[in-house]
């Protein structure tokens, strides 16, 4: 099947205007005539993972093909080959298949160290985001962008798309909630891909480095922010296709409460359920699936709630189902398990006071639209493609 046909398949699924391009979309791995010459006399290290492909083939496997002395691959959270559980710690290690040594960026490290890059002339990153301030892989990045200015080694960037990259919405984090699930003042919906979130990063100066980084990015060839993008390869365990990854933004919140996302079941972050069979007519059962999840939520219990694979149309960045729920606990404490939590993917204490308000949607994403809006201002400064508004 082709890239085209993908697309258009997912237009029609999923419901939202495409801004499709004629020409072939082509990722930054898959323009080698674009960076072999910038690393083929470097030794490389690599920040990948199971998403880094130059076509069908892995990024690891390409370079090496070329000639390219890749030194030390980095792995983020899941692994470099995508096979850990949500926060399920990295181990380092050898790459079976290479004999290359792999380093634990999702571990006790979650920074390279000056150690770490000794040896090193050059670094690339690439991995596939989902567009969510909370999805861990753009926090490794902020890292490794910090890494490479404090030790004076050259990062580029091979760009991919964003398939929630034809919008931006949510609360921008506050700075006293910064954590691994945001690194950044962005918000929830960023809008960028993974090259023009480094360069916001970068130029912005958000990390702790006392100059900038010397990156460069790939480009994605034929790519726009109003293209629907159907992911190639799953970004992660639990968002296992194109459905997930659209309501990941809307269902994240969940994970602070008692009602599960579906983890450990066949369809995460497409259902939602909790205990009470007043929450929902449709049922299904959490139970532990190896490097996928491990003791999710309510294992072995039956769970009743919703189940969202039949929308006919999915909605962009929602609190609908959010506050419906809410709405279903009498006392608040049954429902939201870890406000703590809450706060930290939401990058803020004041969603949670104005749900407790009574603040109906339209009101609290007023709440946030002037700093939202400043983010979008600032986010045009550092787009590569053409944009969705």
């Amino acid at each position: 099947m082709t890239k085209f046909i993908r697309y258009f398949i997912l237009l029609i699924s999923l419901g939202y205007s495409s801004g499709i391009r004629a020409g072939e979309l082509k990722c930054g791995a898959e323009q080698p005539d674009k960076y072999l010459a910038l690393i083929h006399d470097k030794k490389v290290g690599l920040v990948v993972n199971h998403t880094s492909l130059a076509g069908e083939i892995h990024l690891v496997d390409f370079l090496l093909e070329k000639k390219v002395n890749v030194k030390k691959i980095f792995a983020p959270e899941h692994g470099f080959r995508g096979e850990a559980a949500p926060g399920e710690e990295i181990k380092a290690g050898v790459d079976g298949k290479t004999g290359i040594p792999v380093l634990s960026l999702y571990g006790e490290t979650r920074k390279p160290t000056q150690e770490q890059l000794a040896g090193i002339d050059l670094m690339v990153f690439d991995i596939q985001d989902v567009g969510c301030r909370f999805y861990t892989y753009i926090s490794t990045l902020h890292l490794v962008i910090e890494a490479c200015a404090e030790n004076n080694v050259p990062l580029i960037v091979f760009d991919r798309p964003n398939p929630n990259g034809d919008y931006v919405a949510g609360p921008v984090l506050k700075k006293e909630f910064q954590s691994f699930v945001g690194m950044d003042q962005i918000p929830v919906v960023h809008g960028c891909t993974v090259g023009e979130l480094a360069n916001m990063i970068n130029g912005e100066r958000w990390h702790k480095a006392n100059k900038k980084c010397d990156l460069k990015v790939i480009q994605v060839e034929n790519y726009d922010h109003k293209l629907s993008y159907s992911l190639p390869v799953a970004p992660s365990p639990n968002l296992p296709n194109d459905l997930s990854v659209r309501l990941y933004p809307s269902l994240c919140f969940f994970e602070a409460t008692s009602v599960s996302v579906g983890r450990g079941t066949d369809f995460p972050f497409q259902v939602l359920g909790g205990l009470d069979p007043q929450l929902g007519d449709f049922e299904f059962t959490p139970k532990t699936i190896p490097g996928v999840a491990v003791h999710p939520l309510n294992e072995g219990e039956k769970c009743y709630g919703i189940d969202l694979r039949s929308l006919k149309i999915v909605p962009v960045f929602t609190l609908k189902y959010f506050l419906d729920f809410y709405h279903c606990f009498v006392d608040e404490k049954d429902f939201v398990t870890r406000e703590n939590w809450l706060n930290l993917l939401a990058g803020t204490d004041e969603f949670i006071q104005l749900v407790r308000e009574g603040k109906n949607e339209r009101e609290i994403k007023a709440h946030w639209q002037n700093e939202l809006n400043t983010f979008k201002e600032t986010r045009k400064k550092y787009l590569l493609y053409p944009d969705f508004q």
